[in-house]
């Protein structure tokens, strides 16, 4: 089993002193989804484009995926994404091709279903001539709690139907969390959140240099269940938040950076100057030397 995360930081004050850090470094990096509403002019076309990016992003690397969200943007913009008629699954299709150059990416066949199904998703709540008012789409997530959401999400393709429903809790958090790495907008107030994303970057540190390592008394985070690494990184997040008086959606945020795939080898290399500047170069086995 795992040691606890009171257990970790305790055997482990530099470490997690260091890996607050990388956090605080880390918060006000913007993922490929929310980057993609830079070039929104209205705000429900940025929420549009967060739900859509929530939904297709699936194995594939941030920078690829970066270039899929600024293809489609480019070829649908404004309203396009919602308004009727809907563009053709070839149209769609073609942004996808244009950027892997190649058909066999795990969504490609389901790019199209998932782009209408946000479609219809944004004119059932607030967007298009049908609703009065330019952002009525905020009146929607301001009328309903994130468990509220988390349940409406369901009927976008792909974004999952049975719990934890990772897409459906990494999108609310995106709605609601502050500028720049979310777009700040407001739901119904409630003690019940979402879990907190748990992503790749999380899992590797987690497994690597986290509690769950065998250098820390742990037999390994694949042999626990899901709802115990679930329970392992809601809580280490929230350790992590309060040492850089954050909130715990932006130590998930930061994690999902370590060692995961840039252009150029891991974007937290790029970011610290070839590890030069990582908090966490003195710990992490994959650092480069000094």
């Amino acid at each position: 089993m795992a040691v606890s995360i009171g257990k970790f930081i305790q055997d482990n004050p530099a470490l997690f002193k260091a890996t607050a850090g990388f956090v605080a470094l880390f918060r006000d990096l913007q993922d490929p989804v929310v980057a993609v509403t830079r070039h929104c002019k209205t705000i429900e076309e940025k929420v549009g484009w967060v739900l859509l990016g929530t939904a297709l992003f699936q194995n594939c690397s941030n920078p690829e995926f970066a270039n899929l969200m600024r293809a489609l943007h480019e070829r649908f913009p404004g309203d396009a994404l919602w308004k009727l008629p809907v563009p053709k699954e070839e149209e769609i299709n073609n942004c996808e091709e244009s950027v892997f150059h190649t058909r066999s990416w795990e969504l490609f066949d389901h790019a199209a279903g998932i782009f209408w199904s946000v479609g219809a998703f944004m004119r059932n709540h607030g967007a298009g001539p049908d609703h009065k008012g330019n952002n009525s789409i905020t009146d929607y997530v301001a009328s309903r709690t994130p468990e509220e959401l988390w349940r409406d999400l369901g009927e976008i393709y792909f974004m999952g139907k049975s719990n934890p429903r990772p897409k459906a809790c990494a999108a609310i958090y995106r709605l609601i969390t502050e500028e720049p790495v979310g777009l700040g907008l407001r739901c119904k107030p409630t003690s019940k959140m979402p879990h907190l994303p748990l992503t790749m970057g999380a899992r590797r540190y987690i497994s690597i240099l986290g509690p769950a390592s065998s250098e820390n008394g742990g037999d390994g985070f694949a042999n626990m269940t899901p709802k115990e690494k679930q329970v392992m990184a809601n809580q280490l997040f929230v350790a992590l938040a309060k040492e850089i008086q954050a909130s715990p959606y932006l130590s998930s945020h930061s994690m999902q950076y370590f060692l995961e795939n840039g252009k150029d080898g891991f974007i937290c290399r790029q970011v610290t100057d070839h590890c030069k500047k990582c908090p966490l170069h003195e710990f992490c086995n994959y650092a480069e030397k000094k």
